[in-house]
């Protein structure tokens, strides 16, 4: 596949600026069609976005014969469905983070696009953004010696008012609360910085009130075999904090997360800032290694199988919390 012509479903708000003009401006890509159960508004997202074509089911996207892959933007209530959709079809596939509602859920989506020998990725576009590259450059490189602690600290105002009805704190829609949400692109770059997570225990409340989800929660958690690693998300705090550290035997490394700020790199004789920003599209770098791959010239390092096991890190801290919690479902 040379040039590849993507589909989307669910032209909202992430497809505006994040992830939609990547498709179009990235080398051999283009985007051709979009789908959204409210047509109007995806008549008026193809009208001011350049898009031929545009549909208002799901199914109809998928089957259009104009489109070689497809990117569901759909909240994660859906991704299974549609991305089981899409590998019955043939098509490749790149699906929203959080991967699915929960781990069983990946497991499923990930043997489905095996069986079909048929790619399907995760939009943990950070695995490609220059700032993180970066990163593991460094880290890769020894600049702080060896790893041996990664802590992650995310804190945020209480969502109150309009705010606390918002469907990504809604666990029948988005598998839980802001958690699943923001801390899926935290555990998916500790992942991709430091290796995969061996063994993780967690515990989750909610403190504020405001909404049936869960909205602090705290993680331990282990990578391979000698590095060790916390994490706390607290959205009930009095401000917003965003933060990455890695500590190892000569120093220290912290980034942003979800700021485009700079990267520090702290050892004995002090600490220097490094200055990598983001490009006008974040998603356009990752969305460029898929097309690539598709045509044989390189490689997207956020699958199917990274995205699962950032699910199943997730889970393991938040099970408790919803565990025989009636509306709110469970994972075992």
């Amino acid at each position: 596949m040379d040039a590849i012509r993507w589909g989307i479903i669910g032209c909202g708000d992430v497809t505006e600026v994040k992830s939609g003009p990547g498709f179009q401006k990235a080398d051999r890509s283009s985007l051709v069609a979009v789908m959204r159960r409210d047509r109007a508004k995806a008549e008026d997202f193809a009208r001011r976005h350049g898009v031929e074509r545009v549909h208002g089911r799901a199914e109809d996207l998928i089957a259009d014969p104009h489109v070689d892959a497809v990117y569901v933007a759909t909240p994660p209530s859906s991704h299974r469905e549609l991305a089981l959709a899409v590998a019955a079809a043939g098509k490749p596939c790149l699906v929203e983070k959080p991967m699915a509602m929960n781990h069983a859920e990946c497991v499923e989506m990930v043997a489905a696009f095996r069986a079909r020998a048929l790619p399907l990725w995760v939009a943990y576009y950070r695995r490609a953004l220059p700032r993180f590259l970066k990163v593991r450059e460094l880290l890769r490189g020894g600049a702080i010696g060896r790893l041996t602690a990664v802590h992650v600290h995310i804190t945020d105002r209480l969502a109150t008012g309009a705010d606390a009805e918002a469907w990504r704190v809604n666990p029948a829609i988005a598998g839980a609360g802001l958690f699943l949400d923001l801390a899926s692109h935290c555990v998916d770059l500790v992942d991709f910085l430091a290796g995969p997570v061996s063994a993780v225990s967690g515990f989750a409340v909610n403190s504020g009130g405001t909404y049936a989800a869960e909205d602090a929660t705290a993680a331990a958690f282990q990578i391979g075999v000698d590095i060790v690693g916390t994490g706390i998300w607290n959205f009930n705090a009095g401000e917003k904090a965003d933060r990455i550290v890695f500590t190892g035997s000569a120093g220290a490394l912290t980034t942003p997360v979800f700021t485009d700020g700079d990267v520090l790199v702290s050892r004995e004789g002090g600490t220097e800032a490094l200055s990598v920003r983001n490009p006008p599209h974040v998603h356009q770098p990752l969305i460029q290694s898929i097309v690539d791959e598709l045509g044989g010239r390189g490689r997207c390092e956020s699958t199917c199988e990274s995205g699962a096991r950032a699910s199943w890190v997730m889970d393991q801290c938040v099970a408790r919390y919803y565990a025989g919690r009636k509306g709110l479902g469970s994972r075992d």
